[in-house]
């Protein structure tokens, strides 16, 4: 009985070593935030660890950034509960907020105040086009279907103008099989470059900044026209998230504008991140939308 005793301390010892982990804390599940892929891929790829160590530092967390192929899988994210947190256009904003799967968290403001920004036609700069009226029947591309300033606003300024209508459909004005989409501002300008088409639409910064385009790739370009004002991009968060984890979240994110983070702050998001009324910020894309919808389920 005396020899079997101390055996039996040592195995209920090692019993409860297995059983330590399980009853340990479980570590908090990492948040997932997701950026929209409008930039050169190898420069997102770039900044995704960064973004990651930021988050997790800020929130005590651990934090995974993804990188889909279309905004439609972080809309689809926010619904079924894989994504917490959006880098997305205005106009993707108002899909998910259509489906209930996310609100505004906060929006991105420019250098003078403004949370808004202009759309552009870009050509090549010796092509003689003055404005959006002289590409009739001419090959054009749009950023993507849910660019707002890449499809949105430039589709909305063509019916403003006449040249399209009620249904939407730029065929109307560019011509059977004249229009294409990109997934992104770089895509569509690509296409300028290799001659496929004769202008490209995309937000002002793609031009005017030095974050999707190189500087001699902006040389070969110049604006046909302007258009606008198009709502600055937002990040969103999941509908779903407990309040105190979107408290959390808010404050990780407004440390962005602190000096020592502005860099990589602008690197991945362009502009200042501020709170915003997402009714007042979404407010001058209602007719906008509606005119995209059509022209997309023709």
């Amino acid at each position: 009985m005396g020899s079997r005793f101390p055996k039996l301390i040592l195995r209920a010892t090692w019993l409860l070593v297995g059983l330590l982990p399980s009853l340990a804390p479980a570590a908090a599940p990492a948040l997932v935030l997701a950026l929209k892929p409008d930039k050169n891929p190898d420069a997102l790829l770039a900044e995704k660890a960064a973004l990651e160590r930021f988050l997790g530092e800020q929130l005590g967390r651990p934090a995974r950034v993804i990188i889909p192929l279309t905004p439609a899988v972080i809309i689809e994210g926010f619904a079924n509960g894989t994504v917490d947190l959006g880098y997305l256009s205005a106009t993707d904003l108002a899909r998910a907020g259509k489906l209930g799967g996310a609100r505004l968290l906060l929006a991105g403001e420019f250098p003078n105040g403004q949370r808004s920004y202009r759309s552009l036609w870009l050509a090549l700069r010796d092509r003689p086009y003055r404005d959006v009226t002289e590409l009739r029947g001419r090959p054009v591309a749009f950023a993507s279907k849910t660019s707002t300033s890449g499809f949105v606003v430039p589709l909305w300024d063509l019916r403003r103008r006449g040249l399209v209508s009620e249904k939407g459909n730029p065929e109307e004005f560019f011509g059977r099989g004249n229009v294409f989409f990109g997934v992104g501002y770089v895509s569509a300008v690509e296409r300028v470059f290799a001659g496929e088409a004769e202008a490209a639409a995309v937000s002002d910064y793609v031009f005017e900044q030095d974050k999707h385009l190189t500087a001699e790739q902006r040389a070969r370009l110049r604006i046909v026209q302007a258009q606008g004002p198009v709502p600055s991009h937002v990040i969103a968060v999941r509908a779903s998230l407990p309040a105190a984890e979107v408290a959390a979240v808010r404050a990780a994110l407004l440390a962005f504008n602190e000096t020592a983070h502005t860099g990589l702050r602008d690197r991945l998001f362009t502009t200042k991140l501020v709170e915003a009324d997402e009714r007042e910020h979404l407010a001058t894309l209602r007719e906008a939308l509606e005119l995209a919808e059509r022209a997309l389920t023709r």
